[in-house]
């Protein structure tokens, strides 16, 4: 018996290789549309194809500890370990340096302060204005800042100016009480309240490429708008919510 199974072993491995394989191929679509979501946002230094390399790894990490007796689907865990991986892999490259992070802080005080005083959203001449830029120079700026919505999902701590990821502080939602639940409802209607004092083209682009998954190209062909007025409309509108949840909260 123990010569059998040592016989079949060789057979066993070239099974899994193959379905390994498969699975692979399979998802690869998936790596190519998460690298692609992602690099509409990033600055145009940043190569395409590094970022799928670094989602291919991912989904190979997500074969690797993926545990079917947890019951979620392969895709999505997947999906999860993907973007991971290519996220982890941009903050190695150090793609958004602290000077456009600041810029961005100024960004949204300005929105914080005009809106304050004009009892409603400031619009991009009043923002350059504020700023002591031409207006060309502030889009040039939004331009630049493309991509920094990804830190949403990371955070300044205030100790020494290092970085804390803001994921840390939200609870799994397995051990989800009332309280977390509660805070959860409340942030969704802080988003919603947010997104509803937003400009008309600034919802259109959000709604466009977050909902209906458009690329920044499509949505420019939808808006007649060139792809570049795209991205700086998205991080506008970005940092005008970011703004507006400071505000709130």
């Amino acid at each position: 018996m123990a010569t059998a199974s040592i016989l079949l072993t060789p057979q066993v491995q070239n099974i899994e290789a193959a379905e390994r394989e498969s699975v692979l191929l399979e998802q690869l679509p998936q790596v190519k549309f998460i690298a692609r979501r992602i690099h509409d946002r990033l600055p145009k230094h940043v190569e395409l194809d590094d970022l799928i390399n670094a989602g291919v790894i991912g989904l190979i990490d997500a074969m690797k500890k993926y545990d079917p007796a947890k019951k979620v689907l392969f895709k999505s865990y997947a999906q999860f370990r993907i973007r991971g991986a290519i996220l982890d892999s941009l903050r190695e490259m150090d793609w958004s340096p602290r000077i456009l992070r600041k810029k961005a802080r100024r960004i949204e005080e300005a929105h914080r302060k005009l809106s304050s005083e004009l009892g409603r959203g400031a619009t991009e001449q009043e923002i350059a204005t504020e700023l002591g830029m031409q207006l060309n120079e502030y889009q040039v700026l939004l331009g630049e800042l493309r991509g920094l919505n990804l830190e949403s999902i990371q955070g300044d701590s205030e100790e020494d100016g290092a970085e804390e990821e803001l994921n840390d502080h939200i609870p799994d939602d397995r051990q989800e009480d009332a309280f977390s639940l509660c805070l959860k409802s409340e942030r969704k209607a802080l988003l919603t309240k947010a997104i509803g004092e937003l400009g008309e083209r600034d919802r259109q682009v959000l709604a466009l490429y977050y909902f209906e998954e458009l690329t920044m190209k499509e949505i420019g062909v939808v808006m007649g708008v060139v792809e570049s007025r795209v991205s700086q409309m998205h991080t506008s509108a970005v940092i005008q919510l970011r703004a507006k949840l400071g505000k709130m909260q």
